[in-house]
């Protein structure tokens, strides 16, 4: 029989980088990050949408900078956010400059268009200088044309390469405070590439599938590579690229990491799926259970099942649960029945009732 704790992936051994005071690698935790779509030249707007990431477990959020007003509005995002920060940097090295002179605390830049040599040794010099974090960030639809000439295509011996050759830059300049990602919207091309990588480096590695697509369709993607990655002990940060709300990028990531026994944060959520017994809006119930719990940090397991069958037997592990029937349900906990409630309109209100004396003793002891 399986011990389920051996089951839980070892990390790939990676160095020790520093950003803004988050360790990253090593036997550090994964990090979550996620990426702002506010204008970042609206500074009240993007500091909302931070504190609304940083709540739900984003521990790295990424800017967009793409010109000189955004560039100007660092130092007031970088003031309040209270968490740090990555400028998304693209084409100028001038705005990598200005970004690390407002105090983020780390960079995020492409090899295939930040510019000549000379460029990058500026951002690197200006790095060293304000003691900040650089992630070489490599995505298969922007490689240099010189390597996409010689591999035909973006291959991932061509990201690599890409890669490597942003490596050497920074290394030529005595610095080490790096992270590198190599994303493709290719869940096999990802995977490739960063196993080519791992054989020739030991720098932290951020991963995710880029342009994964909407909730649905990039959650499964997301899923499926992540999921691999970190199974095979690669990754040290991540990002669940989605066309959503940049919160349900940070919910998912946990929920990745969760399902792996990698981290845990907030309540797990389990209910079955629905099929001919189900006699309640069982969809409902479970959101309206999911909404409720949205900003809770503690870590314990509610169920909320479809009928008398799935109820406290199947889901008898969960800290505390429901089960609905026809004008009827009862509540549980861990398997044990606490009552039964008449009227489906009962049920949820019963329930939540119940779920908040449970949080309140969480909380109390």
């Amino acid at each position: 029989m399986h011990d389920l704790d051996t089951l839980v992936p070892s990390r790939h051994p990676t160095r020790v980088i520093d950003l803004g005071g988050v360790k990253i690698g090593g036997d550090h935790p994964i990090r979550v990050q996620s990426m702002t779509n506010t204008d970042t030249r609206d500074v009240d707007a993007t500091l909302a949408q931070i504190h609304c990431l940083v709540e739900a477990g984003c521990e790295l959020v990424r800017l967009a900078v793409p010109d000189d007003k955004a560039a100007r509005a660092l130092p007031g995002i970088r003031s309040g956010a209270g968490v740090p920060l990555i400028a998304d940097i693209h084409f100028d090295h001038r705005l990598a400059v200005q970004a690390l002179e407002a105090g983020l605390q780390g960079l995020r830049i492409n090899p295939g268009n930040i510019g000549s040599k000379a460029h990058v040794h500026r951002v690197v010099d200006a790095a060293k200088t304000h003691g900040a974090c650089i992630r070489i960030g490599v995505n298969s639809g922007s490689l240099e044309k010189k390597l996409l000439q010689r591999y035909g295509k973006a291959t991932p011996e061509a990201m690599v390469a890409s890669a490597l050759g942003h490596v050497a830059l920074l290394e030529a300049r005595g610095f080490d405070n790096f992270e590198i990602s190599l994303k493709s919207s290719s869940v096999l091309r990802t995977i490739a590439a960063y196993h080519l990588l791992v054989e020739k480096l030991d720098c932290p590695l951020h991963i995710g599938i880029t342009e994964a697509g909407t909730l649905l369709r990039g959650a499964v993607k997301s899923g499926v590579g992540l999921g691999i990655l970190l199974w095979q002990g690669l990754g040290d940060t991540l990002r669940v690229s989605l066309t959503a709300d940049p919160v349900l990028e940070v919910r998912a990531a946990w929920e990745i990491l969760r399902s792996l026994g990698l981290r845990e944060r907030g309540p797990e959520i389990i209910s079955c799926p629905t099929c001919g017994r189900t006699e309640i809006d069982l969809q409902g119930l479970a959101e309206e259970v999911e909404k409720r719990l949205a900003g809770v940090k503690e870590v314990f397991t509610v169920a909320v099942m479809g009928c008398v069958v799935n109820g406290p037997g199947e889901a008898k592990e969960a800290d505390i649960g429901l089960a609905g029937g026809r004008d009827c349900g009862i509540i549980f906990r861990r398997g044990e029945i606490l009552r039964k409630v008449r009227g489906r309109d009962e049920l949820l209100p019963e329930f939540l009732r119940e779920l908040d004396a449970f949080l309140a003793e969480q909380r109390s002891g």
